[in-house]
């Protein structure tokens, strides 16, 4: 049964929906720009009979609160994995999408010790390529707009319920499919003037995740990278770039009929890919 927890981590308090048993491998899912955790909401039963779920709001967002010490992806994967640990969960697979995938990303390359594998879905990771293409795509002018101090927190306070629809609409194959009250779900979650700061802090700090990420290691912890078909770009530019940055164990997929939120356009296909690749080295 899906239950809803509060986490302490030092001065943070992490909301995260849980199922499964803890008997089971554990599977922490992370939300992206601009959702919360209930993005997997419709996913987390059917996982829950393998896993052990564990799907958090981030620092500052939704039902967490405390702003976290700094919004570079590798201490935002430090403070995630902190939250599955004191729930119980050991050595998780951390799955993410957008945002969340570049912080499942770092815990794979800062934190591999920590977990037993990642999954990155619909994102470009900072510093890895095709990360200098995507960075200057007009489509991408809200990581620039993003990232100026205050601005953003200034013009979008109020209007969170607008905003965000239009990148969902943008992100989504379909956007019929993403309901109301999920997008009702998505503004409330940021609607705290520190849930805001918070949002747009991540962008603030990918120039930090760039020069982090563009020193190559090897990176020993398997990693999945998954797109959805609706997104023109080339998923193999992805799978370069992955390589180049020292992943050692690497698989890749497209989801057919798909936009960038998998685990709402296609729930099906989104929970057989995350089972299989879970599995297999959640029992390693």
């Amino acid at each position: 049964m899906r239950r809803e927890t509060s986490i302490s981590v030092g001065p943070l308090t992490l909301s995260a929906n849980i199922a499964g048993s803890t008997d089971r491998p554990a599977l922490c899912l992370l939300h992206g720009w601009p959702q919360t955790s209930a993005i997997y909401d419709g996913v987390i039963d059917e996982l829950a009979s393998d896993f052990h779920v564990l799907a958090f709001d981030l620092p500052a967002i939704g039902g967490s609160r405390g702003m976290p010490s700094a919004a570079d992806k590798s201490t935002l994967a430090d403070v995630m994995l902190a939250g599955c640990e004191a729930a119980g969960a050991r050595s998780p697979v951390i799955a993410g999408v957008d945002i969340g995938g570049m912080i499942a990303f770092a815990a794979a390359r800062d934190h591999g010790a920590r977990i037993k594998a990642a999954i990155v879905m619909n994102t470009v990771i900072p510093g890895i390529e095709p990360w200098s293409k995507v960075v200057t795509d007009p489509r991408v002018w809200h990581f620039g707009f993003h990232s100026v101090p205050k601005l953003p927190e200034l013009l979008v306070q109020g209007h969170q319920r607008e905003y965000f629809d239009f990148f969902t609409d943008v992100l989504a194959g379909d956007p019929k499919r993403i309901s109301a009250s999920l997008r009702d779900e998505f503004a409330r979650g940021y609607t705290r003037p520190e849930s805001l700061q918070a949002g747009f802090d991540w962008y603030r700090a990918l120039e930090t995740d760039a020069k982090r990420n563009a020193a190559r290691r090897a990176i020993q912890t398997p990693l999945l990278y998954l797109r959805g078909d609706a997104d023109p770009r080339s998923i193999d530019d992805y799978v370069a770039g992955f390589e180049a940055a020292g992943v050692q164990h690497l698989q890749s997929a497209v989801v057919a009929d798909s936009g960038e939120l998998l685990m709402l356009e296609a729930p099906e296909q989104f929970t057989k890919l995350v089972r299989e690749f879970a599995l297999r080295y959640a029992e390693l």
